[in-house]
């Protein structure tokens, strides 16, 4: 009769890639006792899926059952079980040499095992990358989980209504050199650092680098807070490591960073080494001290650049900053036509309410439409019939809804009178001056 063990053995050989037929020899090798050899097959498997359940389930269960076994002394041939007659055989039928490493009284050559899982495993110590700030950072292991989503954008700048000097500016300062590198390094244009876009919040920043992305027809990454802060030391770095090896794995990206001044705060008024920390790493990764970023455009958005660490926005990092000013007329109008039109609506002045909202940021016309249909909504109800938003909710609206930038504006009015000196906000101190708030 056949041995089953010498009948699958030879099967593996002729079909190496099937993890299915490999996994049940190794099955079958453990419960012959041969764990050494269930090990070797097992990590065979988990070389070409790492994330194999089964495969590092033989292993652990191996492993074990070899350690806990008596240790076996030398065999005289005839007596190892692998063949009837004892020549050398591994159950396959096919003479074997000698091994080149000898085996531990377990029966396990461990140093096999260790080459064969190699790959899957860290480094036991981490090396330590210095950024050109002197601070140090650990260099982080490399692993397959993603941190953040990575999807393409199909918005593009012509779908931002209104804000023309901005789109200017950021096509001027950061998408015409991106589309055109011969001619940027010509004139000593570089391609490295990053874009960082500020102003009061809810005026569309997300939505400008998203329109970005999809100019430059690039991926998008979109990074939190929650993406990057751990509550484990040395994991929120390890974060900030991951999502740019991710942006660099889909190159062309855009990786962007949302609240930056949460991230990226002050480390000289802040006492948490966590904080620090995810800064200096920060800094490496966008040096490209241990990795290259061709190909990685790196945005952020925060209402508190005067917040965002030093360091963060020197030449090669975030070297250019775009105010994204509340919407103007023409923005008001093209984010009210959108929020409108989305449902029943008649007799709408739109003029009208361009010229009421004056101050507002995308976000609260947003919210003056919602309230709106609220109105409408609730009278469509009592009344048993659908009835469209007129004029009239939207003024009741108004009296309800009021510009939310009024304590931004302030924070924006003392750093342009008293922190300034440099230049770094002129374009802030003079839209402040436009709307007569300095």
């Amino acid at each position: 009769m056949t041995d089953p063990l010498s009948a699958l053995a030879a099967a593996v050989t002729a079909l190496p890639e099937d993890r299915a037929l490999r996994l049940r020899y190794a099955e079958l090798l453990a419960d012959a006792g041969r764990h050494g050899e269930a090990i070797e097959q097992a990590g065979t498997v988990l070389q070409q899926a790492p994330d194999d359940e089964q495969a590092a389930g033989i292993v652990r269960a191996s492993a074990l059952a070899a350690a806990a076994s008596p240790a076996v002394g030398p065999q005289s041939p005839g007596e190892d079980g692998s063949g009837e007659d004892g020549g050398g055989e591994d159950g396959s039928g096919e003479p074997t040499a000698a091994p080149a490493t000898p085996t531990h009284g377990d029966g396990i050559d461990w140093s096999a095992l260790e080459r064969s899982i190699a790959d899957q495993t860290e480094a036991p110590f981490l090396e330590r990358a210095v950024t050109e700030d002197g601070e140090t950072v650990a260099a982080v292991p490399e692993d397959a989980d993603p941190v953040v989503e990575v999807r393409r954008e199909t918005v593009r700048l012509a779908d931002v209504g209104g804000l023309e000097a901005v789109k200017r500016r950021i096509d001027e300062s950061f998408l015409q050199p991106m589309a055109h590198p011969e001619i940027a390094a010509a004139f000593g244009k570089q391609l490295r650092g990053g874009l960082l876009l500020y102003g009061p919040p809810g005026c569309g920043k997300t939505f400008l680098a998203r329109a970005i992305a999809g100019e430059l027809g690039a991926h998008f990454l979109s990074v939190t807070l929650t993406d990057v802060l751990d509550k484990f030391i040395g994991e929120s770095e390890k974060n900030v490591h991951r999502v740019f090896r991710e942006a660099r794995r889909h190159a062309p990206a855009v990786l962007f960073f949302d609240e930056m001044d949460a991230i990226g705060g002050k480390r000289s008024g802040n006492t948490s080494s966590s904080f620090r920390n995810v800064v200096n790493q920060l800094l490496v990764e966008m040096d490209g001290v241990d990795s290259q970023n061709d190909g990685v455009y790196v945005l952020a958005a925060t209402n508190h650049p005067w917040d965002v660490d030093a360091a963060l926005k020197r030449p090669g990092r975030f070297d250019r900053m775009v105010l994204v000013r509340p919407p103007d007329e023409d923005a008001r109008e093209a984010i009210l036509r959108g929020h409108l039109q989305k449902r029943p609506i008649e007799g709408i002045d739109l003029q009208d309410l361009v010229r009421r909202t004056r101050g507002f940021s995308g976000a609260d016309l947003e919210h003056l439409v919602t309230t709106a249909a609220e109105k409408a909504m609730t009278d469509s109800i009592r009344s048993g019939a659908v009835r469209p938003v007129r004029m009239p909710d939207l003024r009741d609206a108004l009296k309800e809804v009021k510009p939310s930038i009024g304590p931004w504006v302030q924070a924006a009015r003392n750093v342009a009178e008293y922190s300034n000196s440099s230049g770094e906000y002129d374009d802030m101190a003079e839209w402040l001056r436009e709307e007569r708030e300095l």
